[in-house]
């Protein structure tokens, strides 16, 4: 399905996302400075406020792993926080996330731009300039045209299906043009007037181009070593650290980039000589190996396994290098309307009533390790966010009467059968989707479960609606963190139906006219505080219709190796900045 929205007064949400970065620290040049006291030491949820271990000394190798693979780990085809985390080590976007911690963290400011982005025409056209003296691994200049390319390849979402979507929406032509198919004509609507400067025309005003200009889809990419849907197996450089082994889908290592300059990136201090990620470990081995000190992090940052939770807070030495850190995030249940019988919202309501949202929340840790129940969608730390219940239950625990007689209302009063799919690589929505099958069994909703690796889960599996449709994928396991903290960040990619495509989607069931329609309200109102209670409004409609079963509202209880230094959590990215982080020798 072509995606369209109703971009008229986008303004509105990038006004508001112009006043939470402005308002998100006083320091505003691009270093790297926490804000927090040099001294800080660790201590059990230490680097949620402040830097733990801080040290500019230099040397040793990261060691991460990963329960799954990655989606990709080309910059113009991942969605992953995670992912957008780590590419910030091999690839600089125009604008990013200031490296730092607590309530500077979601700072924009300028990466391979010289500065934020520069607005006229009323704030349809937006130009950077390029810092000088930037270059690719293998010495090649980085110019303006690069980054015109990289954008234009994501907006290929056949080659690239899992990227986000934002620059097809909001480019003026960008509706069906791939530079793969197009050849050598480029889109007219990002010009390079010179090799050092990019302008962005767009449909119609946008304060807040520069969260766009944020996204891993501005990262240079040198035309003629494109190779489509292979370039992640040699992605060229821009950053501090490249790539000296790759194998998909096993382990990859990071070395420094001798073409990297200091004197030309004021973010990143590369105090590692490298990082090793090993892929598709097992959650347990992975924690095995954090607690015996040979791994620094799980890269995924969700969080120790349940079987590992109890041990961790046990022991005060071992609780001291942890953090259970609140996030931007929910997990939930889609359901799907093109699978019967959820094209009737009163089958979704018998599962809203029937689910036991104790049991989710004590497959993701209990309420400190995993998060606080959710009663509907946003999470109460991104701004203006409010918390209500549409469908409430004695003790968030099920009610079998309410769910019966919803059942009964929509033609199935002895319950049905369908479908749920999860990524087995991560064993807690596992754990949530097997506590759905036994509460939405009591009232004779069976669940199978279904497995599809999270690699591939959003462009082949759960977020291709075609293959949803035919495997009667009528539920759906999910994750979601905002894509930068707003209303607008958070639900637009997960409620709002234009956005589903034919593959690669994260909304992965709702649809609904009218959650659209309250989405371009929302956009277009220029005032804060009104804006935010339209959001308020959108999560509302969604949970009205029995669209989304929220679960948890995420923490991450996370260990963190004691031989690390300048760990700090960013609340831009959602989790321990790769880019600030040392070894001790």
């Amino acid at each position: 399905m072509n995606r369209r929205r109703s971009w008229a007064a986008v303004s509105a949400i990038a006004a508001t996302a112009v006043v939470l970065a402005a308002c998100s620290g006083t320091d505003t040049d691009s270093g790297t400075d926490s804000g927090t006291d040099a001294t800080s030491k660790s201590g059990f949820d230490a680097a949620i406020t402040s830097v733990v271990n801080p040290s500019d000394a230099k040397g040793g190798i990261i060691q991460m792993a990963h329960s799954d693979v990655w989606d990709s780990l080309d910059p113009g085809n991942t969605y992953y926080a995670y992912s957008w985390n780590f590419v910030r080590l091999y690839g600089r976007a125009l604008v990013m996330f200031k490296p730092a911690v607590g309530d500077a963290s979601t700072e924009l400011v300028p990466d391979l731009a010289e500065s934020l982005g520069k607005s006229s025409d009323g704030g349809k056209t937006w130009t950077y300039t390029l810092r000088k003296g930037v270059k690719f691994e293998d010495g090649t200049p980085i110019t303006s045209k690069d980054v015109k390319y990289a954008v234009e390849r994501s907006l290929d979402k056949g080659v690239l299906p899992n990227g986000p979507t934002y620059f097809n929406d909001i480019l003026v032509g960008a509706a069906g043009y791939s530079p793969y198919k197009d050849g050598a004509k480029g889109l007219p609507s990002i010009e390079t007037p010179d090799d050092s400067t990019i302008v962005f025309k767009l449909k119609t005003a946008f304060s807040g181009f520069d969260y766009y200009a944020m996204l891993p889809s501005t990262i240079p990419v040198p035309q003629a070593k494109d190779t489509g849907t292979k370039y992640q197996q040699k992605v060229i450089s821009s950053g501090p650290y490249k790539f000296a082994e790759n194998k998909l889908g096993g382990k990859f290592t990071l070395v420094r980039n001798d073409q990297w300059s200091q004197e030309t990136d004021p973010n990143r201090k590369a105090l590692p000589d490298g990082f090793e990620v090993n892929q598709k470990v097992d959650p347990s081995d992975i924690d095995a190996r954090l607690l015996d000190g040979s791994l620094d992090l799980h890269v995924e940052g969700t969080g120790v396994t349940s079987a590992t939770q109890g041990k961790l807070l046990a022991d005060p030495a071992v609780k001291a290098n942890a953090d259970a850190t609140p996030l931007a995030r929910l997990w939930y249940m889609t359901m799907n309307s093109d699978v019967a019988p959820f094209d009737k919202i009163e089958c979704r309501k018998a599962v809203m009533f029937a689910a036991d949202k104790v049991g989710f929340q004590t497959a993701y840790g209990g309420p400190l390790a995993g998060g606080e129940i959710a009663t509907n969608l946003m999470p109460p730390i991104v701004p203006g966010a409010e918390k209500f219940d549409t469908f409430p239950t004695p003790n968030n625990s099920g009610d079998v009467t309410k769910a019966k007689e919803q059942l009964t209302a929509c033609g199935q009063p002895n319950g049905f059968e369908t479908n749920v799919s999860y990524r087995p690589e991560r064993p807690k929505e596992k754990a949530a989707a097997e506590s759905l099958q036994q509460s939405l069994g009591k009232v004779g909703i069976k669940l199978t479960l279904k497995p599809y690796p999270g690699g591939d889960y959003f462009a082949l599996y759960a977020g291709n609606p075609a293959f949803a449709k035919k495997n009667k994928l009528g539920l759906s396991m999910m994750g979601w963190a905002a894509d930068w903290p707003d209303g607008f960040g958070f639900l637009s990619q997960i409620v709002d139906s234009r956005v589903i495509r034919d593959a690669g989607n994260t909304n992965l069931g709702v649809k609904d006219p009218a959650v659209d329609a309250l989405i371009d309200k929302a956009l277009a109102n220029t005032d804060l505080a009104s804006q935010q209670k339209d959001w308020v409004a959108v999560d509302k409609k969604v949970m009205e219709g029995a669209w989304i079963l929220p679960g948890v509202w995420g923490k991450a209880l996370q260990y963190r190796n004691p031989a690390l230094t300048n760990v700090g959590v960013n609340n831009g990215v959602q989790g321990y900045d790769f880019t600030l982080l040392g070894k001790k020798s």
